[in-house]
């Protein structure tokens, strides 16, 4: 059995009208701490946890003890999409939190040259986009292509991968994962 504490500590975080950076400055942990953990890009210590929790205030046991609520609502408004990227993307989320949920769904924007970084992203899971509008090079291991409005990507997620918007124009993608990455 696998618990998802990134999504359940934003999801902790948010439920008590904390930022990351409120949080971070009441606990002492680092505010990219914080990030990298909410992200499953950090797996922390059980101390570090409890660190981070007292400063919400909750304890450990009440903590792993939450069950997540199964999302009720069907439809969002386009302004209703979520804006969790930074930067020249736009990752515009479908839902608040990922927390009980096993799919996660974008409305991505790439702005020209906007890149995901020089060093690939690898986690866990699988991953698939429709390129809408623009231009967008994706490289998957040592592949590399160049999708246009209507080419799609999908593939397993632990291969090191990047995005990069290529062209003059921006670059706009519907993509989902499982299980949620951010």
């Amino acid at each position: 059995m696998s618990i998802d504490i990134g999504n359940r500590l934003r999801y902790v975080r948010t439920a008590h009208n904390m930022s990351q950076r409120e949080l971070a400055k009441k606990t002492g942990v680092p505010n990219s701490t914080i990030s990298l953990i909410e992200s499953n890009n950090s797996n922390p210590s059980v101390g570090a946890l409890k660190r981070i929790l007292d400063g919400i205030p909750i304890g450990l046991a009440e903590f792993f003890a939450l069950e997540p609520e199964t999302p009720r609502k069907a439809f969002y408004a386009s302004e209703e999409l979520v804006e969790i990227g930074k930067g020249g993307i736009s990752y515009r989320q479908v839902g608040e939190s990922m927390f009980g949920r096993s799919l996660q769904m974008l409305k991505e924007c790439y702005q020209p040259g906007a890149d995901t970084g020089k060093v690939p992203l690898v986690h866990d899971g699988e991953e698939g986009g429709i390129v809408l509008s623009g231009r967008l090079e994706v490289t998957v291991d040592n592949e590399r292509k160049i999708l246009g409005p209507g080419d799609a990507y999908y593939f397993e997620s632990r291969r090191p991968h990047r995005f990069r918007c290529v062209g003059p124009v921006p670059c706009e993608v519907i993509s989902a994962c499982t299980p949620p990455t951010f």
